[in-house]
Parts: structure tokens; sequence; C-alpha cells
């Protein structure tokens, strides 16, 4: 009897499909979910393929140079997400007690794929032997609770809480490739020239988030009868900046997620007409984190790339 119950027990996806699964959809790429796990792009795709063959059901829609979330797949991603973020921290408590050191870090799928993930390596090699692990999703983790050493949240002071560290803070601007700053027969000199470019937005119908709004931008520049020339909307921050990457419109730039880009040029501000987020992004670290000395390093290693 024991033996038939198991044959119709519902077979569960094994763990490197949850692993490509989670990385592609946080990540929003298959190339960069490759590079971040040690596979090629096809090898990423494939994956998913099977998964969402044992699931029934799409993942993801496949744009051009663009991954968006279905439905299903932003629910199944909360879910991977919460698996595989318990998996690590059980895993890195049982390596800390064994004499591993690692370090478990908690923040939001936009701040680890735009800021945190591209300077990485940077903390890699001044710090050869620490294994970094990062837990990327919306939830506001319990420290203590989940096995983190360190978050890195972007809210309200209030939120942020008393023993907190504030890294900066984040104002708003206009961002597009070069490619379009620099289209003479659509020059982008001022604001009003906006109304013959698409315009990229945050789908946001509660309006969480204003401050990540055009309307309220435009608004202020006094051009709130604004007409773009199309509108696209997307889920989230990460899909906003694929699609200003691949130069399919304008957006708002959120000035420390786009720094590095606009340094190295792959991203243009056609004009710096700033708005103030009441946000910020600060550092928190877990009860008694900063003796272990691993932790203590990332935390300084943040702040200083936090000045830089």
């Amino acid at each position: 009897m024991q033996k038939g119950n198991a044959k119709t027990q519902p077979r569960l996806p094994s763990l490197d499909l949850l692993k490509g699964f989670e990385a592609a959809a946080r990540l929003l790429s298959f190339t960069r979910a490759g590079d971040e796990l040690y596979l090629s792009q096809s090898a990423v795709s494939r994956q998913i393929q099977e998964l969402e063959q044992q699931l029934g059901v799409p993942l993801f829609q496949r744009k051009h140079r663009a991954l968006a979330l279905t439905g299903a797949g932003r629910q199944f991603y909360s879910a991977a997400a919460q698996v595989l973020a318990t998996m690590r921290a059980a895993t890195d408590q049982l390596r800390a007690a064994g004499g591993q050191r690692v370090v478990a870090v908690t923040t939001n799928v936009t701040f680890a794929a735009l800021w945190l993930v591209p300077r990485l390596a940077r903390f890699t090699r001044e710090n050869p032997g620490v294994d970094v692990r990062i837990a990327a999703d919306a939830r506001l983790r319990d420290l203590e609770r989940d096995g983190f050493d360190i978050a890195l949240r972007y809210c309200p002071p209030a939120v942020a809480g008393p023993q907190a560290l504030r890294l900066f803070g984040e104002t708003v601007f206009p961002v597009c490739s070069p490619r379009l700053a620099s289209d003479a027969r659509r020059p982008l000199k001022r604001p009003a020239d906006l109304a013959r470019y698409v315009l990229l937005h945050i789908d946001d119908p509660e309006g969480q988030t204003p401050w990540l709004s055009w309307r309220a931008w435009l608004e202020a520049e006094g051009l709130g009868e604004l007409q773009p020339a199309a509108n696209l909307r997307f889920t989230n921050y990460s899909e906003v900046m694929s699609a200003v990457l691949a130069g399919q419109g304008v957006a708002l730039g959120r000035s420390p997620l786009v720094r590095e880009a606009l340094r190295e040029g792959t991203l243009a501000a056609p004009f710096r007409r700033e708005a103030a987020s009441s946000r910020a992004y600060f550092l928190i670290a877990a009860k008694d984190a900063m003796q272990r000395p691993e932790a203590a390093r990332f935390a300084d290693w943040v702040k200083r790339e936090a000045k830089r």
C-alpha cells in the first residue's frame, strides 16, 4: 500500500530546475541567469521549458529582447524564492557550524540585480574564501528567524528602524539609451520633447510607488497634459531597465541603480531634472552578526561601495 501511494504522489520539480527558474525570474534574463549559475543561456532556457511542461503552464512571456513573468510565473516565483531562501539559510547555518565562512544577505530583486550583484566581484576578490548567499524578493525578512546576517532595504526611515545605517537616498530623472539621446530626427533637449518618445512605466495601478510615476514627474515639470508617442508598462523595475537599455523608450532612472550605467555610457540622462524619493537604502545587521569577521567585512564593503 505504501509503495502504491508513493507512485501516485505528484512529482516535485528538481532543485536544479527551481534554481534556474528563480534566477531567471529574479534577473528577467536567461543569459544573466546562466552567468550566475555557470550555465549557458540555452541550458537555462531548456530548464525553464522542462519546468513549464511539468507544471502545465507558461511561466514567462518571451518578448523581443526581454522577458516578463506571467501571472502563474509570479505566483510560482514567490514560492520558489521562499523555498530556496529557506534551504540556503539552513545550509549556511550548518556550514557556519562546520567552520565555513558564509554571509547570508536579504534584499529586494531590483537592488540585487542592478546594484549589488554587478559589484560583488570586487568583494570576492578582496575576500577569498567568503561565501555570499543572496536571497532577493519583495518581503521584509526577519533576520534572526530566517537566518540572515544582513538586510539591504529600500524603505522609509521609520520602517528601517533606529539601528539601520542609511547608505544613500534616491532621486529619479529621465534616462534612455545613448542612441535615442543622439537621435537628430527627434531632439531630446527639454522635457517637452518627451512627447516624441515612448515612455516606460512600472505598472502600479494601486499607486504604491508615486515617486516612480511619470505622471508625478511630468506634473512637477508643468507638463501634466503631455501625451507621449506611446506607453509601455512593466511589472517591475528590472524589466523597465531591460527595455530602456534595448532602446525601447525613455524611463525614469533611479539614481543609485543607474549611476554605474551612466558612468559607463550604456545609459544617457538627456536632462537632469530630478525629483527626490521619500525612501532610502539602508543596511541592517542581525543581532551579533558583526561579531563574525566575514559579516563585518561584507558590511564594511557595502558602506565603501555606497560612497564610491
